[in-house]
C-alpha cells in the first residue's frame, strides 16, 4: 500500500509538471449572454487570460487568433457583421478551457449617462403602466451599470453588469429616458438595440471626465490635489483645508484668523436638537438646504492626544469640511459616505480639543444622520471616546454659496465616476451616447467646454472621433417670473446648446418645455424618449424620419428692429407673437420683455427707442415658451449678441 501510495504521489507531481495548469479566459462583463455588439464596424472582444496566452476566438463564420499580452488582456477584432442573432460567441485558451456567451445580437448599442433626471426609472414615468405591461421585446436588451467611485481608472467593475431582455420584470427600474429612446430606435431601426444605464443622480459633469479633461478646463487644481492624495492624504487634507479657508475668507469676509473654525466661540451657538437629519430637527428644519456650522469640544488627557487617532462622524449629508483644533482633517462630498479621518499626531493636545464641521446640505434629509453611537474618536492603543452628545450649531448664512470639495472621492470628485463607470466599458463599439445632466452644475462655468472635453474623453476610448453625442437640455424648474431674471438655468442650458453647434457630431434636444415648476424631476419622459430618438435618426442614421429643434443662428439689426434668424421654419402656437424674448444693453437692469413676431425662420422685434447689444430667449428658470418649430419640437434658452 505504501509502495502504490508513493507511486501514485509521484504520477500526479509529474502530471503537474507536464500538463501546465491554465484558468479559463474571461471576457469582459458586457460581452456575455443576451450582449448586443455593433453592427458595421468590426466587432472588438475582449477579456483577460493568463499573459501570453494563446487564444482563439470565433463569432459566427469569423475567427481570429490572438495573443494575451503581460498583464493578461487580450482583445481581438473580427469582421464586421450585419444586424442579426442569436448568435455563440466562445474563446478557447490554449488547454482548451474556454469562455463563452450566448444570445450575442448584432445591432446598435447606446450608452445612456448622467444625473438623476437619466436615471429616473421608468416606473415613475408618466404613463409608466402601460409602457411596462407593453415592454417585452427579445430584441431590446438593457444593463445597468452598479454606482461606484474610485480614484483610479479601472479595467473592471465592482459588481459586474448583466443583460437582460426588455419585459415587464426587468424594464421598471431603468433609465425612462433610455428606454423610451431604444423602444422608439427599435421601431424605426428594425435591429436589435442594446442600452447601457450608466447614471448616478446629483453628480457634476467633472465626475465623468477624466483628469486630464478636468484639467483641460480647470486647470491642475483639482487634478493636483488628487496627485498629492495619492502621495500623501493627510497634506492633501491639509491642502484642502486652506483652499476652504481662501474661499471662506473671500465669501465672508472674515480676515485670517477670524474664522470660525479658529474663532469658534464668536457665532450664536444652539445645542442640536439630536444627533439626526435635519429633518428630524423640527417643523422649522423640514426641507431645509444651505449650511451649518457644528461644533463639539472634548477634554483629552496627554497620552490620548500624544499619537493622534481617528475621528468617525457616520454619514454627514451632503458635503463635510472637518476641522479639528483649526486644522483641516477631512473634506467629502457624498451623501451616503460614513466619514472617518485620520488625526496626524500634533493635532490633538492635552486638554480641551474642538472639533467644528462645515456641513452642507443640497438635497434631501441633510445634516448628521446618525445613530449617535457612530461619533466617536478612537485613539492609537483603541479606545474610544464617544462623541454622541454634546453638540451645538449655528447657520451660516445662506448668501454663502458651494465650497470647495475633495476632488478624489465620492460621486461629486473629479473623475471618480469616469474611473468606476465609464473607463471599465473598455473599447466597446457604441452606435452613439445620450447625456442629460447639469442640474449639479448650474453656475459653474464654461459647461459648453465641459462638454467638449467630455465627449472628446469618450470618442477616444470608444474608439470613434465622430460618436454621434446627444445632449438634453435642462427642463424648466423653479419659480415663474414676470419680469426679467439673469437665470443660471437658462445659462447653462444655452451651454449645453452651445455645445451641439459647434460639434458636427452632436445634438441638442430640448426638453425645456418638459419640467414642472416645483419639482426637479419632471415625469413626462416618454416625449423625451422621443425627441432623443429623434435626434438619434437625425446624426447617428441620418434617416429621413429625423427631426432636430430649432437653433438660434444670428441676431442682426434692420433699422430700428431686430431679426434673429433659426435653423428651421418656426411657428408661434395661439398667435403670431412669440412670448420671452428680451433685449438688453449692457446691464441686467437694462434687459426688458419685446414683442416678438414670427415669420417663416426668423423672428423679429421692433425697436423699442432703448440701447440694445443683447437679445435673450426663455432666460429664466422655468419660462413660459410658445415658439416651436413646424415638427412641435421647441425653441430652448439662448443669448445672442446683435451684429
Amino acid at each position: 500500500m505504501r509502495v502504490r501510495s508513493r507511486l501514485t504521489t509521484f504520477a500526479a507531481l509529474l502530471g503537474g509538471i507536464t500538463t501546465p495548469a491554465f484558468p479559463a479566459p474571461t471576457l469582459h462583463p458586457l460581452i456575455s449572454d443576451h450582449a448586443v455588439l455593433q453592427r458595421g464596424t468590426p466587432l472588438r472582444i475582449y477579456g483577460t487570460a493568463t499573459p501570453g496566452e494563446r487564444l482563439t476566438v470565433a463569432l459566427g463564420d469569423g475567427s481570429r487568433s490572438i495573443r494575451a499580452d503581460k498583464q493578461g488582456r487580450w482583445l481581438a477584432e473580427l469582421p464586421a457583421m450585419q444586424a442579426g442573432g442569436p448568435y455563440s460567441l466562445q474563446v478557447t485558451g490554449a488547454n482548451g478551457a474556454t469562455a463563452s456567451a450566448q444570445d450575442v445580437m448584432i445591432g446598435d448599442v447606446w450608452l445612456c449617462s448622467g444625473q438623476s433626471n437619466m436615471e429616473f426609472g421608468l416606473a415613475q414615468s408618466l404613463g409608466s403602466f402601460g409602457a411596462i405591461m407593453t415592454s417585452a421585446d427579445e430584441q431590446l436588451r438593457i444593463t445597468t451599470i452598479a454606482k461606484k467611485t474610485s480614484i483610479n481608472p479601472e479595467t473592471s467593475f465592482g459588481e459586474a453588469p448583466k443583460w437582460d431582455l426588455a419585459g415587464p420584470k426587468t424594464v421598471p427600474d431603468f433609465s425612462a429616458a433610455c428606454y423610451f429612446m431604444g423602444r422608439d430606435l427599435r421601431g424605426s431601426q428594425k435591429v436589435p438595440i442594446g442600452l447601457i444605464d450608466s447614471t448616478w443622480g446629483g453628480t457634476p459633469i467633472r465626475a465623468w471626465m477624466n483628469e486630464a479633461a478636468v484639467e483641460s478646463v480647470d486647470g491642475k487644481a483639482a487634478t493636483g490635489l488628487i496627485s498629492t492624495f495619492r502621495r500623501d492624504p493627510a497634506a492633501a487634507q491639509r491642502q484642502l483645508g486652506q483652499d476652504f479657508g481662501t474661499w471662506w475668507r473671500a465669501q465672508s469676509g472674515d480676515s485670517a484668523g477670524r474664522e470660525p473654525w479658529l474663532k469658534g466661540s464668536a457665532l450664536n451657538w444652539a445645542a442640536i436638537p439630536n444627533v439626526g437629519f435635519f429633518s428630524t430637527w423640527g417643523a422649522d428644519w423640514s426641507g431645509f438646504t444651505g449650511a451649518i456650522w457644528l461644533r463639539r469640544t472634548v477634554s483629552l488627557t496627554a497620552a490620548q492626544a500624544a499619537a493622534g487617532g481617528t475621528l468617525s462622524l457616520g454619514v454627514v449629508d451632503d458635503m463635510d469640511q472637518t476641522f479639528v483644533n483649526g486644522v483641516g482633517v477631512g473634506n467629502t462630498n457624498d451623501w451616503g459616505a460614513e466619514r472617518t479621518y485620520k488625526i496626524a499626531p500634533g493635532i490633538l493636545k492635552a486638554g480641551e480639543n474642538e472639533i467644528i464641521v462645515f456641513a452642507r446640505n443640497s438635497w434631501g434629509p441633510g445634516g448628521l444622520a446618525g445613530p449617535a453611537e457612530k461619533l466617536k474618536l478612537t485613539f492609537a492603543d483603541g479606545s474610544t471616546q464617544p462623541l454622541g452628545d454634546g453638540w451645538q450649531f449655528a447657520k451660516v448664512d445662506p448668501k454663502i454659496g458651494a465650497p470647495p470639495s475633495a476632488p478624489w472621492s465620492g460621486p461629486n470628485g473629479a473623475a471618480t465616476l469616469y474611473n468606476a463607470m465609464i473607463a471599465p466599458l473598455g473599447p466597446m463599439a457604441l452606435k452613439g451616447a445620450a447625456w442629460y445632466q447639469g442640474e449639479t452644475d448650474v453656475d459653474t462655468p464654461s459647461y459648453d467646454r465641459r462638454l467638449a472635453a467630455l465627449f472628446g474623453t469618450w470618442r477616444k476610448q470608444f474608439r470613434d472621433p465622430n460618436l454621434p453625442a446627444i445632449v438634453v437640455g435642462l427642463a424648466g424648474y423653479g419659480p415663474m417670473r414676470s419680469t426679467p431674471f439673469d437665470s443660471g438655468w437658462a445659462r447653462l442650458a444655452s451651454e449645453q446648446r452651445a455645445f451641439a453647434q459647434t460639434d458636427a457630431h452632436a445634438a441638442f434636444v430640448p426638453a425645456i418645455d418638459l419640467g414642472e415648476p416645483d419639482d426637479i424631476h419632471p415625469t413626462n419622459k416618454l416625449e423625451l424618449g422621443r425627441r432623443l430618438a429623434l435626434a438619434a435618426r437625425t446624426i447617428a442614421y441620418a434617416d429621413t424620419g429625423g427631426k432636430l429643434s430649432p437653433l438660434p443662428l444670428r441676431a442682426t439689426r434692420t433699422g430700428d428692429a431686430v431679426t434673429i434668424t433659426f435653423s428651421k421654419p418656426l411657428q408661434a402656437l395661439s398667435g403670431k407673437s412669440a412670448i420671452g424674448f428680451e433685449l438688453c444693453g449692457e446691464t441686467q437692469a437694462s434687459c426688458r420683455f419685446a414683442d416678438a413676431r414670427v415669420s417663416g425662420s426668423t423672428v423679429t422685434i421692433p425697436g423699442d427707442g432703448q440701447p440694445a447689444t443683447r437679445v435673450r430667449f426663455a432666460w429664466n428658470d422655468y419660462p413660459v415658451i410658445n415658439l416651436y418649430d413646424t415638427d412641435l419640437l421647441p425653441a430652448s434658452s439662448f443669448e445672442l449678441p446683435i451684429n
